[in-house]
């Protein structure tokens, strides 16, 4: 559960890095924000139905089999959640900033979105290690609880990996036909609302998405080895290789940070 937090507070620092770096123009940030705007409005109405959904299964669950898997349940929705709602602020906050930079250095931008991507990787090893290990834990150790905990990911990674892909593609129709057989417009031309939309789409869907899935898959791989360590060996040192396993891929995380741009540049 340390490697986890560490993993964590090393995406905090990549966030709070990227951060720093300068948004542009008044243009780029005016487009930024509406980008922002209109993603966070997307998830907003996502949530509620998600919690309504949630709120249902939760009930059910505690019903049908015992509270602690229905807590399960809850934990691994929540932080599937989280994991696609910070990747998608970040991935916002990267794109103008890896705009911007790609203006005065390759090097620069480069660097700024391949921490942007860091970000999400960081934070989904990190949730999926730190909830799977404290709930394990918490649990005494109940493998039926942790299979409540992946079912919970798996719920929000449904919603808002289907659900942002057809609200991408839809937008990305639209603002084709629009912008280029009605309007004559240049593909990506910001004067089109719906090319505003179709950028919405790509980071609800491919940002914040693909988050909740890579989440979901990363927990249901890692309870998955953890029961057929149970069932294989008994043994609690089996069952916990699957989670020391991924601790290691933290820790590995600086092995990452010259990335080769050809055989005579790299950027740190």
């Amino acid at each position: 559960m340390a490697l986890a937090i560490l993993g964590l507070v090393a995406a905090g620092l990549l966030m709070l890095w990227i951060k720093g770096k300068s948004s542009g123009n008044e243009r780029m940030k005016e487009i930024a924000q509406m980008i922002e705007i209109g993603a966070k409005a997307y998830l907003k109405r996502q949530i509620i139905t998600i919690s309504i959904i949630t709120a249902v299964i939760f009930v059910a669950l505690s019903l049908l089999y015992n509270l602690n898997t229905s807590i399960g349940f809850l934990i691994g929705a929540v932080c599937s959640l989280m994991a696609g709602y910070i990747g998608m602020r970040v991935a916002v906050m990267a794109n103008v900033r890896t705009t911007h930079a790609a203006s005065s250095s390759q090097l620069v931008a480069m660097k700024v979105a391949f921490n942007g991507g860091a970000v999400t990787g960081l934070l989904v090893i990190g949730l999926a290690l730190l909830s799977v290990g404290a709930f394990y834990k918490f649990t005494g150790g109940n493998m039926q609880c942790l299979i409540g905990l992946a079912l919970g990911s798996s719920l929000i990674s449904v919603f808002a990996r289907l659900g942002g892909g057809i609200y991408t593609k839809a937008a990305d129709v639209g603002a084709d036909l629009v912008g280029k057989i009605e309007s004559s417009m240049a593909e990506d031309d910001p004067r089109n609302p719906a090319v505003i939309a179709d950028n919405v789409g790509d980071n609800v869907g491919d940002c914040a998405g693909m988050a909740a899935d890579v989440f979901e898959t990363y927990v249901v791989s890692l309870i998955g080895a953890m029961i057929v360590g149970k069932l294989t060996c008994g043994t609690g040192s089996a069952v916990l290789l699957p989670i020391i396993l991924g601790g290691i891929s933290v820790i590995g995380k600086p092995g990452t940070a010259p990335v080769f741009l050809d055989k005579r540049r790299f950027i740190w």
